[in-house]
């Protein structure tokens, strides 16, 4: 019993693995026999089930692709803008050294509105990655949901390499040589 017509001509048949060439062309006759006007069209339902999956392996693939180089991308637009926040405030990392302040604490004056930034941009994305990856996953037979440790990693994966970025640059400012910052300025 179908509820779509377009199924009626269709058969399920359960074969043993020993010998589906000669099962397969048995079929074949019997199908000719019986249903002459329509064409014999023979698949395996472990092969139909590939199918149905190379679709979201290759969306996969690409979804990875893409999520490396938005990375990359992201972490030079994030070094760019330390960067440019070094060239900002050296005089006042020059100052700050002159006073006594430790290489610490200069590096967590640049990383500190980082963390705060991609807190917010979290707090934004998190929600419509959640429904996005709920719409998608439920038309899967087989479903998981999306708990919330995917996104505690996420945000620390993004703050880590936020860090790492940040740090490089403002390590850099923070060993500077303050007579030279001043200076310059």
């Amino acid at each position: 019993i179908f509820p779509n017509k377009r199924w009626y001509q269709t058969a399920g048949v359960k074969l043993a693995s020993n010998n589906l060439v000669k099962s397969n062309e048995e079929i074949k006759r019997i199908w000719d026999k019986h249903f002459p006007e329509y064409v014999y069209n023979a698949s395996f339902m472990d092969e139909n089930i590939n199918r149905f999956y190379a679709n979201e392996q290759r969306i996969s693939l690409i979804y990875k692709v893409y999520a490396i180089i938005a990375i990359f991308i992201s972490c030079l637009g994030l070094y760019g803008l330390v960067s440019f926040m070094v060239v900002q405030k050296t005089k006042e990392v020059g100052i700050r050294k002159v006073l006594g302040a430790s290489v610490h604490s200069i590096m967590y004056l640049f990383s500190k509105e980082f963390t705060i930034l991609i807190s917010i941009a979290f707090l934004i994305a998190a929600p419509a990655a959640w429904y996005l990856m709920h719409t998608w996953l439920k038309d899967f037979a087989y479903k998981i949901d999306i708990g919330v440790g995917v996104f505690v990693i996420a945000i620390l994966a993004s703050i880590f390499i936020a860090w790492i970025t940040v740090g490089y640059k403002s390590f850099r400012a923070a060993v500077a040589n303050p007579v030279k910052s001043l200076r310059t300025e």
